[in-house]
Parts: structure tokens; sequence; C-alpha cells
């Protein structure tokens, strides 16, 4: 599963809406369980982690995610026999008082601590139908396999529990209601097992809820950066969970490039390729790039800055400018035979909180021939390219924070 980001921008004047968001009774985990329960969602776990921690943890939601885990005879049996699985342990759930139901609709204050960052939101329902009139604009396609994959989850096991992350422009009246709610004690308070910090509020007072679905509900245009597979999953429900947190407090950090061979080409040759639509400098330090058009390059042990030249790309294209873009149509495409980036296996992703150092390994190793690092993709850039009703490049943007599944769910059938 995958965590979610949509943008909040001006409301187009000739658009009838619904309203927007909701509070809700979710399910939250037993106090003495919380760091138990929540976990990271499944992808990003390798298949032997996920089996150490599902047979070490009998109370981790990945046992209302995959029971497979710890039930090989379930690895190759039908759908229905895993989601009948997952339902049974969802009872176990219920009935062990491992999740317990919050027993009021509330709206949620949601606090995450990284590495001394401290990111905070509000946790709600949105409404599905912004997402099917177009008030979602779109910048990203979706794969219908994978889309397919958490569609049937949802129907079938009703379990909604990793948030869509949500961004608006900060909203004065919010952002001190935030304030006001972060002095008392939450009902969620742990530190997991990666060290960072979670905290959660509830929001039950009739006066607080009517102003937040107001203000919220004033803003009517709406971004998905990050996670189209998951609002698209979404679309046969009526509300999704998800995380509000304004552009002050989410990161948009860069998705960087590795890949596995040069297509052939020897470096000389590869370099030579490049000059076409790149001024090639070397580099004696690791490149992170520090603004557009500086793009990072490692291979044979030897960094390099790539600068794009000026015909390579249209300044007035909010797509075609992006780093991600230029890469992608300049060099992945035409010179190492990667038209299609979501498919090709001879690519792979790797997120901003990868260290340069960790890239470079990998290329030192030979796992990958080359290394690409790019300047990261900005708020105002996505929602650009999403009123331009254009599409970027996939995995142009990684986003912080990452929310553990199970924190908050909402249990929808």
């Amino acid at each position: 599963m995958v965590w979610d980001l949509i943008i909040f921008g001006p409301k187009p004047n000739n658009t009838c809406f619904m309203p927007l968001i909701k509070p809700f009774s979710a399910l939250i985990p037993a106090a003495h369980l919380q760091s138990s329960v929540v976990t990271r969602p499944l992808e990003y776990y390798s298949m032997g982690e996920a089996k150490l921690i599902a047979s070490e943890n009998n109370y981790s939601f990945l046992h209302l995610i995959s029971p497979a885990l710890d039930h090989a005879y379930l690895r190759d049996m039908s759908q229905e026999l895993i989601f009948r699985k997952i339902a049974e342990n969802f009872d176990s759930f219920l009935s062990g008082n491992v999740l317990v139901p919050v027993n009021r609709s509330c709206y949620y204050i949601y606090q995450v601590t990284c590495n001394g960052v401290t990111q905070k939101g509000l946790w709600a329902l949105s409404d599905v139908q912004s997402y099917l009139d177009g008030s979602i604009k779109k910048h990203e396609l979706t794969v219908e396999r994978r889309e397919k994959q958490l569609a049937d989850y949802l129907h079938h096991t009703g379990l909604d529990a990793n948030p869509v992350l949500i961004t608006y422009h900060p909203v004065r009246a919010i952002d001190e209601l935030i304030g006001k709610y972060v002095q008392e004690l939450p009902v969620i308070d742990f530190i997991f097992t990666d060290l960072t910090g979670h905290k959660v509020w509830l929001i039950d007072d009739e006066a607080d809820i009517n102003l937040i679905t107001s203000e919220i509900g004033q803003i009517e245009a709406v971004y998905i950066a990050d996670g189209h597979h998951r609002a698209a999953a979404m679309s046969k429900m009526d509300y999704f969970s998800t995380v509000f947190m304004n552009t002050d407090e989410i990161r948009v950090l860069q998705f960087n490039r590795l890949v596995r061979d040069l297509n052939g080409l020897t470096t000389a040759d590869f370099l030579s390729r490049l000059e076409h639509a790149f001024t090639i400098e070397k580099s004696e330090e690791p490149v992170d790039p520090d603004q557009l058009h500086r793009i990072g390059m490692y291979l044979d042990k030897q960094w390099y800055v790539l600068s794009p030249k000026e015909d390579a790309y249209d300044a007035n294209d909010p797509v075609d400018l992006l780093d991600v873009s230029i890469l992608q149509h300049q060099l992945l495409g035409p010179v190492l035979g990667i038209d299609d980036p979501r498919t090709n296996a001879r690519v792979t992703f790797e997120g901003g909180i990868t260290p340069l150092v960790e890239i470079q390994k990998m290329v030192d190793n030979s796992l990958y021939a080359v290394a690409f690092t790019l300047y990261a993709v900005s708020v105002e850039q996505i929602i650009n390219v999403a009123d331009a009703n254009k599409t970027m490049p996939p995995k142009s943007t990684w986003i912080e924070p990452k929310f553990l599944v199970g924190m908050l769910t909402n249990y929808c059938i």
C-alpha cells in the first residue's frame, strides 16, 4: 500500500461541489498495543522481514494485509480465501480489543516526529466525489493492475487504514485550533521501531468540528501529487481516509534513478551521446542538486554535473522543464532505451531519504551501471502541471512524512 498526497488550490468558478470532508469513528490500537499494531506498508519490507514480523507479533496490522505471511498454504490460494482469512483476523482483533472503536465521530490531529522534525495535520474522511467530478486534478497515470489490487482489497476487507496525505495553503483558524489541542493529552502516543514519534488527539467538540468542515470545505480545487493509484482505487467508495497537512508541514524530496546497464554503449560512447543535450562537468564531490537544471550522474567511480542545454526543453511547458522530464526525454529514452520507466526493469528509483553514499555503493558494487540524482520537484510545480492537465513522469516526487498503517482505521463496509 502506498501513501498519497493531494494539494488544495484555488477554486474554479463554474463547478458545484459537495461537502469535502467529514468526521468519523475510527478504530484505534489499544493503548498498550499501539507500537505493536502499527506497521509500515507491506512494500516497505522484504518478504523475509515481513514474515519475521508476522511470526513474532500477533498484533501487527500485517495480519490484516497479507495473512499468507504466516500461513504458507494461503500463498497459492484464491483471493477469496485470503480475504476470508483477513476477515477472520479482523474479527479476532475486534473481539480481543486489539483495535478499539472510538464511540463518536471525530476529527483527529496527527503528529509525527522524525530526526528532530515535527509535522502535524488533521485526519478526516474526504469525499470521493471530489475525485470523480474532476475537482481532484491528476498529474500522473495509473497502472491498471496496481489500481485493481488496491480496489479489490478495499472492496473485500473494508479496511481503509493508510490515509491519503493532503496539503493545502495554511489556514489560520485551523492552525490555531491544532495549536490548542496539542497542548492536551493525546489518545495515541508511542515511539515506533524506527525511532519516529507518533501522537493523535481527538476533536469531538461540535463547534470545532463545524469550523474544520467549513474551513476545508471552502477549498475546492484539489491536486493529487502522489498516490494516484490509491485515489483511483477508492473511486467506488463514498469517503476515504485522509490526513491534511498544510504546505508548511510537508516535505517534497527527489526521486533518484539508477540504471542497470548502458544499453550496450561503452562509457566513452555514452558520454559522447549526452553532449547534444547536456553540458557535462566532472565533480570531485557527490552531486546532490541544489537547484533546477542541475542533474547529478555517477558513472565509473566518477561524479558529473549534467546541465541541460536551453534547446533540450520548453521553459513554457510545466512538465517539459522538469529535470525528471529532461532526463527521461533526452537520456533515459533515446540513449539508454528506457521508453517506459513504469514497466522497464532496467531502471529503479530511490527516494530522497536514501543517502548518496548508498547510491554510490550500488554502482560501485556493479548492481547498477549509472545513477542520476535530481533536484526535488516543488509543490508549485506539481500544481502547475495539474492545472495544465498534464502528467509528470512516474516517480517524480518522494513525499515526507511516510505514514504507518493501522494508526487510525476507517472500516467502510
